[in-house]
Protein backbone atom coordinates (compact mmCIF):
# COMPACT_ATOMS: atom_id res chain seq x y z
CA UNK A 1 0.00 0.00 0.00
CA UNK A 2 3.10 2.29 -0.27
CA UNK A 3 2.25 5.69 -1.72
CA UNK A 4 -1.37 6.02 -0.73
CA UNK A 5 -2.81 9.06 0.25
CA UNK A 6 -3.57 9.63 4.37
CA UNK A 7 -5.27 11.53 6.53
CA UNK A 8 -4.08 11.64 10.21
CA UNK A 9 -5.97 13.39 12.89
CA UNK A 10 -4.45 14.50 15.64
CA UNK A 11 -1.51 14.25 14.01
CA UNK A 12 0.65 17.13 15.63
CA UNK A 13 0.77 15.12 18.81
CA UNK A 14 2.71 12.74 20.71
CA UNK A 15 1.84 9.97 19.13
CA UNK A 16 0.36 11.60 15.83
CA UNK A 17 3.91 13.05 14.98
CA UNK A 18 5.94 9.94 15.46
CA UNK A 19 3.11 8.06 13.35
CA UNK A 20 3.60 10.79 11.08
CA UNK A 21 7.20 9.89 10.66
CA UNK A 22 6.77 6.01 10.21
CA UNK A 23 3.65 6.96 7.53
CA UNK A 24 6.21 9.37 5.77
CA UNK A 25 9.04 6.98 5.75
CA UNK A 26 6.83 4.27 3.82
CA UNK A 27 6.74 6.80 0.76
CA UNK A 28 2.95 7.68 1.96
CA UNK A 29 1.59 11.55 1.30
CA UNK A 30 -0.03 12.55 4.15
CA UNK A 31 -1.53 15.08 5.74
CA UNK A 32 -1.67 16.35 9.40
CA UNK A 33 -5.09 17.95 10.63
CA UNK A 34 -4.56 19.35 14.42
CA UNK A 35 -6.36 21.70 16.43
CA UNK A 36 -2.78 22.68 18.11
CA UNK A 37 -4.92 22.63 21.49
CA UNK A 38 -2.99 24.73 23.63
CA UNK A 39 -2.87 22.78 26.52
CA UNK A 40 -0.95 20.22 24.19
CA UNK A 41 0.97 23.20 22.33
CA UNK A 42 1.21 26.21 24.57
CA UNK A 43 3.15 28.34 21.70
CA UNK A 44 0.12 27.80 19.43
CA UNK A 45 2.67 26.59 16.74
CA UNK A 46 3.10 23.13 15.10
CA UNK A 47 6.06 21.35 16.76
CA UNK A 48 9.38 21.52 15.04
CA UNK A 49 9.50 17.86 15.30
CA UNK A 50 6.61 17.22 13.01
CA UNK A 51 8.15 16.23 9.63
CA UNK A 52 8.39 18.48 6.91
CA UNK A 53 7.65 16.27 4.37
CA UNK A 54 3.90 15.78 5.78
CA UNK A 55 1.35 18.87 4.54
CA UNK A 56 0.01 20.35 8.03
CA UNK A 57 -3.49 21.71 8.23
CA UNK A 58 -4.75 23.77 11.24
CA UNK A 59 -8.11 23.22 12.21
CA UNK A 60 -11.08 21.32 14.22
CA UNK A 61 -12.36 17.73 13.73
CA UNK A 62 -15.48 19.33 14.77
CA UNK A 63 -15.54 21.51 11.57
CA UNK A 64 -16.97 19.85 8.18
CA UNK A 65 -15.99 22.68 6.30
CA UNK A 66 -12.53 22.10 7.52
CA UNK A 67 -12.38 18.30 7.23
CA UNK A 68 -14.36 17.74 3.67
CA UNK A 69 -11.74 18.30 1.83
CA UNK A 70 -8.58 16.21 3.22
CA UNK A 71 -11.21 13.45 4.11
CA UNK A 72 -12.60 13.20 0.30
CA UNK A 73 -9.29 13.21 -1.17
CA UNK A 74 -7.63 10.37 1.55
CA UNK A 75 -7.60 6.85 0.61
CA UNK A 76 -6.91 6.04 4.04
CA UNK A 77 -7.41 7.79 7.90
CA UNK A 78 -5.44 7.45 11.34
CA UNK A 79 -8.08 9.02 13.91
CA UNK A 80 -6.26 10.05 16.65
CA UNK A 81 -7.66 13.45 16.95
CA UNK A 82 -8.86 13.78 20.87
CA UNK A 83 -9.27 16.01 24.14
CA UNK A 84 -7.08 13.45 26.50
CA UNK A 85 -7.43 13.17 30.14
CA UNK A 86 -9.67 11.08 32.58
CA UNK A 87 -9.61 13.16 35.55
CA UNK A 88 -10.04 16.64 33.91
CA UNK A 89 -13.18 15.07 31.46
CA UNK A 90 -15.02 14.62 34.77
CA UNK A 91 -15.47 18.66 34.76
CA UNK A 92 -14.87 19.86 31.14
CA UNK A 93 -18.29 17.18 30.17
CA UNK A 94 -19.05 19.32 27.29
CA UNK A 95 -15.94 19.46 25.83
CA UNK A 96 -14.58 16.21 25.70
CA UNK A 97 -18.06 14.90 24.57
CA UNK A 98 -17.73 17.67 21.76
CA UNK A 99 -14.34 17.07 20.58
CA UNK A 100 -14.18 13.22 21.24
CA UNK A 101 -17.60 11.79 20.07
CA UNK A 102 -18.55 15.19 17.92
CA UNK A 103 -15.51 15.31 16.38
CA UNK A 104 -16.02 11.84 15.22
CA UNK A 105 -19.38 11.96 14.25
CA UNK A 106 -18.41 14.62 11.97
CA UNK A 107 -15.67 12.43 10.87
CA UNK A 108 -18.36 9.57 9.63
CA UNK A 109 -20.91 11.62 8.43
CA UNK A 110 -18.25 12.67 5.42
CA UNK A 111 -17.83 9.36 4.89
CA UNK A 112 -21.23 8.17 5.11
CA UNK A 113 -22.39 10.94 2.88
CA UNK A 114 -19.92 12.38 0.47
CA UNK A 115 -17.66 10.33 -2.32
CA UNK A 116 -14.32 9.65 -1.20
CA UNK A 117 -11.83 7.00 -1.85
CA UNK A 118 -11.04 6.09 2.37
CA UNK A 119 -9.81 2.26 2.09
CA UNK A 120 -8.91 2.07 5.26
CA UNK A 121 -10.11 4.07 8.40
CA UNK A 122 -8.20 3.63 12.12
CA UNK A 123 -9.16 4.73 15.33
CA UNK A 124 -7.49 5.37 18.30
CA UNK A 125 -9.16 3.73 21.67
CA UNK A 126 -8.33 3.50 24.85
CA UNK A 127 -7.81 0.97 27.44
CA UNK A 128 -9.80 3.69 29.76
CA UNK A 129 -12.81 2.02 28.67
CA UNK A 130 -12.42 -1.45 30.35
CA UNK A 131 -12.56 -0.25 34.39
CA UNK A 132 -10.81 -2.51 36.41
CA UNK A 133 -8.88 -4.93 34.27
CA UNK A 134 -9.30 -9.08 34.76
CA UNK A 135 -9.01 -10.64 37.43
CA UNK A 136 -8.84 -14.51 39.32
CA UNK A 137 -10.73 -15.14 42.12
CA UNK A 138 -9.85 -18.94 44.26
CA UNK A 139 -12.94 -19.70 44.42
CA UNK A 140 -14.97 -18.39 41.46
CA UNK A 141 -12.91 -18.52 38.51
CA UNK A 142 -12.29 -14.90 35.81
CA UNK A 143 -13.88 -11.91 37.56
CA UNK A 144 -14.74 -8.97 36.76
CA UNK A 145 -14.62 -6.54 39.93
CA UNK A 146 -16.07 -2.85 40.01
CA UNK A 147 -14.74 0.17 41.39
CA UNK A 148 -13.27 -0.08 44.84
CA UNK A 149 -16.05 1.18 47.51
CA UNK A 150 -15.24 4.62 48.85
CA UNK A 151 -14.97 3.45 52.48
CA UNK A 152 -12.85 0.44 51.71
CA UNK A 153 -10.39 3.23 50.08
CA UNK A 154 -10.50 5.39 52.74
CA UNK A 155 -9.65 2.79 54.87
CA UNK A 156 -6.84 1.89 53.25
CA UNK A 157 -7.24 -2.02 51.73
CA UNK A 158 -6.41 -1.39 48.08
CA UNK A 159 -6.98 -4.76 46.96
CA UNK A 160 -10.03 -5.26 44.74
CA UNK A 161 -12.39 -8.03 46.28
CA UNK A 162 -14.47 -10.75 44.26
CA UNK A 163 -18.30 -9.48 43.46
CA UNK A 164 -19.43 -13.18 43.86
CA UNK A 165 -17.88 -13.78 47.27
CA UNK A 166 -15.75 -11.22 48.59
CA UNK A 167 -12.30 -13.14 48.30
CA UNK A 168 -8.87 -11.38 47.31
CA UNK A 169 -8.46 -11.62 43.74
CA UNK A 170 -5.40 -11.47 41.59
CA UNK A 171 -4.81 -9.89 38.77
CA UNK A 172 -4.88 -11.38 34.79
CA UNK A 173 -4.19 -9.68 31.43
CA UNK A 174 -7.15 -8.24 29.90
CA UNK A 175 -8.82 -9.33 26.61
CA UNK A 176 -10.71 -6.96 24.33
CA UNK A 177 -14.03 -9.32 24.93
CA UNK A 178 -14.33 -8.43 28.21
CA UNK A 179 -17.24 -5.87 28.85
CA UNK A 180 -16.35 -2.08 29.15
CA UNK A 181 -17.13 -0.35 32.98
CA UNK A 182 -16.09 3.30 31.87
CA UNK A 183 -15.12 5.10 34.56
CA UNK A 184 -15.31 8.36 33.35
CA UNK A 185 -16.18 11.00 30.94
CA UNK A 186 -12.82 10.28 28.88
CA UNK A 187 -13.45 6.81 28.84
CA UNK A 188 -17.50 7.02 27.44
CA UNK A 189 -16.06 9.57 24.67
CA UNK A 190 -13.18 6.66 23.56
CA UNK A 191 -15.40 4.12 23.66
CA UNK A 192 -18.38 5.76 21.84
CA UNK A 193 -15.42 6.81 19.10
CA UNK A 194 -14.36 2.82 18.23
CA UNK A 195 -18.06 1.84 18.55
CA UNK A 196 -19.29 4.36 16.09
CA UNK A 197 -15.96 3.57 13.80
CA UNK A 198 -16.62 0.12 13.61
CA UNK A 199 -20.91 0.48 12.57
CA UNK A 200 -20.13 3.07 10.29
CA UNK A 201 -17.86 1.23 8.79
CA UNK A 202 -19.34 -2.07 8.92
CA UNK A 203 -22.39 -0.31 7.07
CA UNK A 204 -20.85 1.14 4.56
CA UNK A 205 -17.93 -1.06 3.82
CA UNK A 206 -15.02 0.25 4.77
CA UNK A 207 -12.46 -1.59 6.61
CA UNK A 208 -12.19 -0.17 10.08
CA UNK A 209 -9.37 -1.44 13.23
CA UNK A 210 -9.59 0.11 16.31
CA UNK A 211 -6.71 -0.22 18.42
CA UNK A 212 -6.88 0.29 22.27
CA UNK A 213 -3.76 2.01 23.62
CA UNK A 214 -3.22 1.14 26.76
CA UNK A 215 -0.25 3.48 28.72
CA UNK A 216 1.85 4.91 25.97
CA UNK A 217 4.87 7.08 26.79
CA UNK A 218 8.17 8.01 25.19
CA UNK A 219 10.11 11.32 23.49
CA UNK A 220 8.09 13.87 22.40
CA UNK A 221 5.43 13.70 25.30
CA UNK A 222 4.93 16.57 26.95
CA UNK A 223 7.01 17.36 30.51
CA UNK A 224 4.53 20.22 31.19
CA UNK A 225 1.12 19.37 30.63
CA UNK A 226 -0.65 18.98 34.41
CA UNK A 227 -3.06 16.55 32.26
CA UNK A 228 -0.27 14.40 30.90
CA UNK A 229 0.27 10.49 31.30
CA UNK A 230 1.94 9.30 35.13
CA UNK A 231 5.46 8.68 33.62
CA UNK A 232 5.83 11.98 31.89
CA UNK A 233 3.99 13.60 35.27
CA UNK A 234 6.84 11.76 37.31
CA UNK A 235 9.79 12.84 34.83
CA UNK A 236 8.83 16.21 35.08
CA UNK A 237 8.96 16.10 39.09
CA UNK A 238 12.67 14.59 38.94
CA UNK A 239 14.02 16.89 36.45
CA UNK A 240 12.91 19.84 38.91
CA UNK A 241 14.24 18.05 42.17
CA UNK A 242 10.95 16.94 43.64
CA UNK A 243 9.93 13.54 44.31
CA UNK A 244 7.13 11.62 42.19
CA UNK A 245 3.31 11.71 44.07
CA UNK A 246 2.07 8.50 43.99
CA UNK A 247 -1.42 7.54 45.25
CA UNK A 248 -2.64 4.11 47.47
CA UNK A 249 0.71 2.27 48.14
CA UNK A 250 2.42 2.34 44.94
CA UNK A 251 1.76 -1.56 43.88
CA UNK A 252 -1.21 -0.20 41.85
CA UNK A 253 0.09 -1.16 38.37
CA UNK A 254 -0.52 0.02 34.37
CA UNK A 255 0.99 -1.42 30.85
CA UNK A 256 3.05 0.87 29.64
CA UNK A 257 4.27 0.47 25.97
CA UNK A 258 6.85 2.58 23.99
CA UNK A 259 5.65 5.23 21.16
CA UNK A 260 7.55 2.74 18.25
CA UNK A 261 5.85 0.06 18.97
CA UNK A 262 2.62 1.90 18.41
CA UNK A 263 3.36 3.19 15.62
CA UNK A 264 4.40 -0.36 14.50
CA UNK A 265 1.27 -1.47 15.12
CA UNK A 266 -0.70 0.95 13.27
CA UNK A 267 1.48 0.58 10.08
CA UNK A 268 0.77 -3.18 10.03
CA UNK A 269 -2.99 -2.55 10.91
CA UNK A 270 -2.50 -0.12 7.95
CA UNK A 271 -0.75 -2.64 5.42
CA UNK A 272 -2.75 -5.83 6.68
CA UNK A 273 -6.67 -6.81 6.24
CA UNK A 274 -6.68 -9.36 9.08
CA UNK A 275 -7.53 -6.99 11.63
CA UNK A 276 -10.06 -5.20 9.83
CA UNK A 277 -13.34 -5.04 11.56
CA UNK A 278 -11.32 -5.81 14.81
CA UNK A 279 -10.49 -4.74 18.13
CA UNK A 280 -7.29 -5.26 19.36
CA UNK A 281 -5.36 -4.14 22.48
CA UNK A 282 -2.11 -2.24 22.35
CA UNK A 283 -0.15 -2.79 25.14
CA UNK A 284 2.63 -4.87 26.47
CA UNK A 285 1.01 -7.23 28.17
CA UNK A 286 3.33 -6.74 31.29
CA UNK A 287 2.09 -5.25 34.45
CA UNK A 288 4.71 -2.28 35.84
CA UNK A 289 3.83 -1.03 39.40
CA UNK A 290 3.69 2.51 39.44
CA UNK A 291 6.51 3.10 42.41
CA UNK A 292 8.79 0.83 40.25
CA UNK A 293 8.09 3.32 37.47
CA UNK A 294 8.67 5.93 39.58
CA UNK A 295 11.93 4.61 40.77
CA UNK A 296 13.01 3.22 37.13
CA UNK A 297 13.01 7.32 36.18
CA UNK A 298 14.77 8.02 38.68
CA UNK A 299 17.63 5.83 38.39
CA UNK A 300 17.81 6.64 34.87
CA UNK A 301 18.37 10.02 35.65
CA UNK A 302 20.68 10.03 38.14
CA UNK A 303 19.04 11.48 40.77
CA UNK A 304 18.48 9.74 44.30
CA UNK A 305 14.81 10.77 44.53
CA UNK A 306 12.49 8.59 46.83
CA UNK A 307 8.42 8.77 45.05
CA UNK A 308 6.59 10.25 48.20
CA UNK A 309 3.75 7.41 48.99
CA UNK A 310 0.85 9.25 49.93
CA UNK A 311 -1.31 6.34 50.75
CA UNK A 312 -4.38 8.68 49.36
CA UNK A 313 -6.76 7.80 46.67
CA UNK A 314 -8.57 9.09 44.25
CA UNK A 315 -12.42 8.26 43.13
CA UNK A 316 -12.53 6.43 39.83
CA UNK A 317 -8.95 5.05 40.25
CA UNK A 318 -8.95 1.32 38.88
CA UNK A 319 -6.12 -0.98 40.94
CA UNK A 320 -4.81 -2.88 37.96
CA UNK A 321 -5.36 -3.47 33.79
CA UNK A 322 -3.35 -4.92 31.62
CA UNK A 323 -3.67 -5.97 27.91
CA UNK A 324 -3.64 -9.72 26.78
CA UNK A 325 -2.07 -9.51 23.31
CA UNK A 326 -2.56 -12.25 22.01
CA UNK A 327 -4.75 -10.71 19.16
CA UNK A 328 -2.03 -8.74 17.79
CA UNK A 329 0.70 -11.73 17.75
CA UNK A 330 -2.13 -13.53 15.95
CA UNK A 331 -3.41 -11.46 13.79
CA UNK A 332 -0.54 -9.06 13.04
CA UNK A 333 2.41 -11.12 14.21
CA UNK A 334 3.34 -8.31 16.41
CA UNK A 335 5.31 -8.67 19.87
CA UNK A 336 6.41 -5.44 21.51
CA UNK A 337 10.08 -5.03 20.56
CA UNK A 338 10.86 -2.08 23.35
CA UNK A 339 11.66 -2.27 27.01
CA UNK A 340 10.48 -0.29 29.76
CA UNK A 341 14.22 -0.21 30.34
CA UNK A 342 14.77 0.80 27.15
CA UNK A 343 11.93 3.37 26.60
CA UNK A 344 12.79 4.96 29.57
CA UNK A 345 16.21 5.21 28.60
CA UNK A 346 15.11 7.16 25.28
CA UNK A 347 12.13 9.36 26.88
CA UNK A 348 15.52 10.55 30.13
CA UNK A 349 18.01 11.00 27.32
CA UNK A 350 15.09 13.27 24.91
CA UNK A 351 14.06 15.16 27.63
CA UNK A 352 17.81 16.83 28.05
CA UNK A 353 18.07 17.89 24.79
CA UNK A 354 18.19 21.42 24.25
CA UNK A 355 14.93 21.35 21.98
CA UNK A 356 12.95 19.62 24.57
CA UNK A 357 14.21 22.18 26.96
CA UNK A 358 13.14 24.53 25.13
CA UNK A 359 10.03 23.20 24.85
CA UNK A 360 9.21 22.58 28.63
CA UNK A 361 10.21 26.08 29.50
CA UNK A 362 8.09 27.62 26.72
CA UNK A 363 4.90 25.23 27.61
CA UNK A 364 5.96 26.01 31.35
CA UNK A 365 5.69 29.68 31.40
CA UNK A 366 2.39 29.82 29.02
CA UNK A 367 0.80 27.43 32.14
CA UNK A 368 1.83 29.52 34.41
CA UNK A 369 0.82 32.46 32.91
CA UNK A 370 -2.98 30.39 32.26
CA UNK A 371 -2.74 29.58 36.27
CA UNK A 372 -2.42 25.63 35.43
CA UNK A 373 1.08 25.26 37.17
CA UNK A 374 3.24 26.91 39.68
CA UNK A 375 7.00 27.91 39.11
Amino acid sequence: MAGMKILVTGGAGFIGSHLTDGLVGQGHDVVVLDSLDPQVHPTGKPPDYLNSQARFVQGDIRDPEVLRPLVCRSEAIFHLASAVSVGQSQYEIARYVSVNSGGTANLLNLLANEKHTVRKLIVAASMSSYGEGLYACPRCGPVRPGLRPEAQLAAGDWHPRCPGCALAVSPLPTPEEADLHSNSIYAVTKKNQEEMCLLIGKTYGIPVVSLRYFNVYGPRQSLSNPYNGVAAIFLSRIKNGQPPVIYEDGAQSRDFISVHDVVEVNLLALESCRADGRILNVGSGRAQPIREVAETLSRTCGKPIEPEITGKYRKGDVRHCFAENAKLLDLLGFRPRVSFEQGVAEMVSWSTTARALDLFHQATAELVSRGLASR
